[in-house]
């Protein structure tokens, strides 16, 4: 990938101020043989060429003075909240002179691997890029990773991995790590760990009590008694004879 950079006079924090006023980005080139280089560069390229991913991870082509030189983006500073790019560094490529880079890996085939088809688990990617040491004309604009023999409860290490010829991976503290990992579904692993679980203290003490019969009606019971009947009206005298 190529892009163009100018000659930067001025240094300092206004003088960058007033150069990203203009629609630059002031930069720095510096390693190899020669002495730090002050740059700027048009800010709208930068900014739609920080996009693609191989203007992070290749060896770009970088026109300067009417010559041109191979260099690798090393960092970017961003504005904390606006869309402006404020300082980009950019470090010279010497053929014989071994990298160290960090480049994406490409994940693909998992849709098609017996953890996702048949076993309908989640696969996790761990790991999205890898550090790696190599020559300039060994670096690998991306890592290719087959994920088609991915099972149920495996995961994919770094040693499972075929590396491009030349490349060594960069691996701090783990030799191994892992890259991709599989994971149950979890309606399944609800599902596991319920049939795990002891059963609860209630449900116990209920079975015993739910298997007693419940005790039988007693018979020859006595009769509920009869209300009282109401009294009868008393019976009026005879009226007496004139």
């Amino acid at each position: 990938m190529k892009f163009v950079a100018f000659e930067r006079a001025l240094q300092g924090t206004g003088a960058s101020r007033r150069l990203r006023i203009t629609g630059r980005t002031p930069g720095i080139v510096y390693g190899g043989t020669g002495q730090p280089q002050l740059i700027e560069l048009d800010h709208n390229a930068l900014w739609h060429a920080l996009k693609k991913e191989t203007f992070h991870s290749t060896i770009l082509d970088m026109e300067f003075n009417a010559t041109s030189s191979q260099v690798l983006l090393r960092d970017v500073q961003m504005h904390p909240f606006k869309q402006l790019i404020l300082h980009a560094d950019f470090q010279r490529v010497e053929a014989n002179t071994r990298l160290h880079m960090k480049v994406p890996l490409h994940y693909g085939g998992e849709e098609e691997s017996q953890a996702v088809k048949l076993d309908h688990c989640l696969v996790n990617h761990v790991v999205t890029e890898l550090d790696i040491s190599c020559l300039p004309a060994d670096l690998p604009e991306f890592i290719k990773v087959d994920l088609g023999g991915l099972k149920k409860g495996a995961s994919l290490h770094l040693k499972d991995v075929a590396l491009p010829k030349g490349v060594i991976a960069v691996t701090r503290g783990k030799e191994n790590p892992v890259l991709v990992s599989v994971v149950t579904p979890p309606a399944e692993a609800s599902e596991a760990a319920a049939a795990d679980a002891p059963p609860a203290a209630g449900a116990a003490g209920a079975a015993p009590a739910a298997a007693k019969a419940a005790p039988a009606p007693k018979t020859g019971a006595p009769a509920a008694k009869a209300a009282p009947a109401g009294k009868a009206p008393a019976a009026k005298a005879p009226a007496a004879k004139k």
